[in-house]
């Protein structure tokens, strides 16, 4: 009993590795290894009126974020390029078109001159308005060029005082670009408006949103933000999908950003020489409200439309991100000059706006495209993702049957015994 109990331990643990394998797939690793630039970080510091609140352990909000720079600045890393922005820190007035353009760089993204960047922030003084759209969009400006991390760090107590100029929309335009920049927010008012707008700023980049109440909360965020800009990363490459096959892009081993409408289909095109497998996995993020119960559908098809295999998952609204992937094993070929297969990846999605929820731009796509030396024998990957394990599912069954029957005549001699005495 204990035997069987373990043989089908060994299946379970078989099927659930299997099953891994198919539902995500080998990252790509074609770029991992590239040179990239040094990392690059903008701390963007809103210096607005409000600020000069005293509600955090005691002590202004402004003198809170001051300690968790000075602190932040003596813990970055020699390599990472940092710079500081602020948002209304400048004008007093109360002309609105004026105070929404108060955002300056005070000190500027490169090499850490840790006692420069102090003093700057020291002369910060709570003063205007809060035009985080506009901050971003500059701040995005300051980080362009290279291909290595780059991260926004924006710190606020309140909402966007600028409108219609949405910050949510912009970062939905800075993401647009495909320029892997990814923005981090931190609120430091418990107040269900920023923390909205703030969470959808970070959510539309693939960044985190915190709610910070404490000074060494601050702290210990920001520094966490500034070290993580310098491990290292694979930068998605933009690519645009195409409507059809025949005019889709053609892809190598690599991760891949895109932009996709609700309900659209998007596609590329992937080589795959036999004695290759082609592995490739998709992730749509909601980066807005949509409506609940929804899908994603990757499928691998020829040229001419016949579906090879397909990956699809659903969800019911209580995910910001939906994953599917594939495997297609090209069989090997007697041919040494036999050509590459072009496959086609498919990308679909089932999403739907919710009311009064802009369609445009598209929600952000991750593909990964991983095509690697396929395994000794297509078979290893097929039927249904179990390959050899049939034969140890076959010898189980077989050997339960087998155990079955013996026990059953084991029974029945032993009643026969038992009514013979």
């Amino acid at each position: 009993m204990i035997t069987r109990q373990r043989l089908a331990a060994g299946v379970c643990a078989l099927l659930a590795a299997l099953t891994a394998g198919i539902a995500f797939p080998t990252g790509a690793v074609a770029d991992e290894t590239a040179e990239q630039a040094a990392p690059k970080v903008e701390l963007v510091l809103d210096v607005s009126g409000s600020m000069r609140a005293r509600d955090i352990d005691g002590g202004s909000r402004m003198s809170a974020a001051k300690q968790a720079f000075n602190e932040v600045l003596d813990a970055t890393p020699e390599e990472v390029q940092l710079g500081i922005r602020t948002l209304g820190a400048n004008y007093r007035g109360n002309d609105r078109k004026t105070g929404c353009k108060d955002t300056a760089q005070l000190y500027p993204v490169g090499t850490l001159d840790r006692t420069e960047a102090k003093t700057a922030v020291a002369t910060l003084t709570p003063t205007g308005w809060t035009p985080i759209g506009p901050a971003l969009l500059k701040a995005a400006d300051d980080l362009d060029g290279g291909n290595g991390t780059r991260r926004i760090v924006l710190i606020s107590d309140g909402e966007d005082t600028c409108q219609p100029l949405d910050p949510c929309e912009v970062a939905r335009e800075i993401a647009a670009k495909g320029i892997g920049l990814t923005i981090d927010t931190l609120g430091l008012v418990p107040d269900a408006k920023t923390r909205d707008q703030l969470s959808c700023i970070a959510d539309a980049t693939g960044g985190t949103y915190t709610s910070v109440q404490h000074k060494e909360e601050l702290t210990d965020r920001v520094g966490q933000l500034v070290k993580r800009a310098a491990d290292p990363v694979v930068t998605p490459v933009a690519v645009e999908g195409a409507a059809a096959c025949t005019s889709a892009p053609t892809l190598k081993s690599g991760l891949y950003t895109d932009r996709e409408e609700f309900g659209q289909h998007r596609y590329y095109r992937v080589d795959v020489k036999p004695g290759q497998e082609l592995r490739a996995s998709v992730s749509v993020a909601a980066d807005r409200e949509v409506n609940p119960d929804y899908g994603v559908l990757l499928r691998a098809v020829t040229v001419h439309g016949r579906e090879i295999v397909r990956g699809e998952a659903a969800g019911n609204g209580r995910t910001d991100a939906i994953s599917t992937g594939l495997r297609y094993p090209k069989a090997e070929s007697d041919d040494e000059n036999a050509p590459a297969e072009t496959v086609c990846l498919q990308v679909s999605n089932s999403f739907s706006a919710a009311s009064g929820v802009k369609t445009a731009p598209g929600m952000p796509v991750e593909l990964t495209v991983d095509v690697v030396d396929g395994p000794d024998q297509a078979s290893d990957v097929a039927s249904f993702g179990l390959g050899r394990g049939w034969w140890l599912l076959g010898a189980l069954v077989l050997t339960g049957f087998l155990a079955g029957v013996l026990w059953g005549w084991v029974s029945r001699l032993r009643i026969a015994v038992w009514r013979t005495n």
